[in-house]
């Protein structure tokens, strides 16, 4: 998850706040201080993670592109400069121009303004922004909401009570809520102060930026592990009293899939899998370049390593092209899986299934699932020309029947089309004139179209008068009884629009 700090450069954040009662620091001093500290904390936990540095006043500058780098982000930290008022709005707009030129709009991404406060003056400031939201044209729509998933974190170099004086922290909360209220506000409890600033981007790091380590299990082979991002818990809406479900810091891989089986599932969030090791090379072979998972090591190489259970199985799910379904915690499932994002590196990734024991219908229940070894034949065959899934169940589900959408006008005309196409053959085609004619009634009665029934009667009518001299009597009579019976059910009697009842030929007697 891509990180955007956007730092507040204006006239503001140089005013002075005097530290420890004699040296003088500028609002400025304390938010690099702040965000060195959170730097230094993403290079020792997030270095795989990218970040960008922007900075803005009335205009907005890319100071940083998206980076690994973080001593290049400290290095233009330590050389802004200061520049006229504070204007949010292109500020945002920026940040919403940088992330989709760089991940597009499905890319999650969490931005961290780090401003004093103040919400500039006159036009282009905050304040103005949020009053004249709703007199804007298509044209000149505030930035807010972003395109594209965005967690949102205002650092403020002032306390509450600063804030409350003023309209500010009303202001502050109403753009959290715009930006999908997914984020936080927060304020330096106490003075302004080198300590207070440590302790409110502690807080950042705790709440946004705290490594998720777990313990990868596979029977008896286990490794220690990071997970990028963090994985947010999870609540199901569907549940009488929903309680948030949390990932298992123990993960148990519980089995192995082929890919072609697995296809793409739905998933609702995908994380990096590093193995937590003693030196940096381990690391970067977990993370698997083509050249060190295929090469043989030196002894050189070797030296001060240690076997690791995650490096083998990234290599091993990479060169047999199959996945591993592991258990997050009771009855909630994902998979571990080699992903490239390059030709020559590759990523363990793991993605989460919704929770539950069959999220994915076409392998069944995921508890029931084994081994092949315990079946009575392969079910893949002897030249795995067949696969035992998707897994068909024992009752047949109702999106499976015959059901009758009318999703856009053509599919309609079409289905009247066809009963008209019937009509002009009668009496050979009476059964499937009948057939289609009663599956038009149940739909149109299911939706409550009654003036469907009405206009295909008059359709009938019309029809039955334009019979040529040589059609078959009982044509006629046909066309006038269907007629008849779909006009009745058009009246809503339930003795006539019952949804079971279909509309049966009329019995003539040609044969003389």
């Amino acid at each position: 998850m891509p990180t955007v700090v956007l730092m507040d450069v204006s006239l503001s954040m140089t005013r002075p706040v005097t530290v420890d009662g004699t040296e003088e620091f500028q609002r400025k001093n304390l938010a690099v201080h702040g965000l060195n500290m959170l730097f230094e904390h993403m290079a020792s936990n997030y270095r795989l993670e990218f970040t960008s540095l922007m900075a803005f006043s009335s205009l907005w500058e890319l100071l940083v592109p998206f980076t690994r780098d973080y001593n290049a982000l400290q290095e233009a930290l330590s050389n802004l400069e200061d520049y006229d008022k504070t204007c949010v709005e292109s500020a945002l707009q920026g940040v919403s121009n940088v992330v989709q030129q760089e991940w597009g709009s499905a890319c999650p991404c969490q931005v961290v303004l780090v401003t004093d406060g103040s919400l500039g003056i006159g036009k282009g400031s905050l304040r103005h922004s949020l009053q004249t939201l709703k007199q804007r044209g298509d044209d000149k729509k505030f930035p807010l909401p972003f395109p594209f998933p965005t967690k949102l974190f205002i650092m403020c170099v002032a306390n509450a009570e600063e804030l409350q004086m003023t309209d500010a922290m009303d202001n502050l909360e109403e753009l959290l809520i715009l930006s999908g209220g997914d984020g936080q506000i927060f304020t330096m409890e106490g003075p302004l102060c080198m300590k207070s600033v440590q302790a409110m981007f502690g807080r950042l790091i705790d709440h946004a930026y705290s490594p998720f380590h777990a313990v990868l299990h596979c029977g008896n082979l286990s490794s220690d592990v990071q997970v990028f991002p963090r994985p947010e818990p999870v609540v199901m809406d569907e549940e009488v009293e929903p309680m948030p479900r949390t990932v298992n810091t123990d993960l148990e891989i519980v089995g192995f899939i082929e890919i072609a089986d697995i296809s793409s599932p739905p998933v609702i969030s995908r994380h990096l899998v590093l193995p937590t090791a003693p030196n940096k090379e381990v690391d970067d072979l977990g993370t698997g370049t083509t050249d060190e998972l295929e090469e043989e090591p030196s002894a050189s190489q070797m030296a001060g390593k240690s076997p690791n259970f995650c490096v083998l199985l990234h290599g091993s799910l990479k060169v047999e092209g199959m996945v591993a379904l592991v258990q997050l915690g009771s009855e909630w499932y994902g998979m571990l899986y080699s992903q490239a994002d390059s030709k020559k590196k590759s990523n363990l990734m793991m993605s989460l299934f919704e929770p539950g024991p069959d999220p994915l219908p076409w392998l069944g229940k995921i508890s029931h699932l084994g081994p092949i070894s315990e079946a009575a034949e392969n079910p893949y065959g002897e030249d795995d020309s067949k696969s035992p899934f998707p897994v068909q169940p024992q009752a047949k589900r109702s999106y499976a029947q015959n059901v009758t959408v009318w999703i856009k006008a053509s599919g309609l005309q079409t289905d009247v089309q066809k009963i008209l196409r019937n009509a002009r053959k009668l009496p050979d085609k009476t059964q499937t004139f009948y057939k289609e004619l009663n599956r038009l009634r149940k739909a149109a009665l299911a939706f409550g179209f009654w003036e469907l029934l009405k206009g295909v009667a008059d359709l009938l009518e019309r029809e039955c008068t334009l019979l040529p001299d040589s059609a078959h009597p009982d044509a006629a009579f046909q066309l006038s009884h269907a007629a008849q019976q779909l006009k009745l059910a058009s009246t809503g009697d339930s003795q006539y629009a019952a949804f079971d009842h279909n509309i049966a030929p009329m019995h003539t007697d040609f044969s003389s």
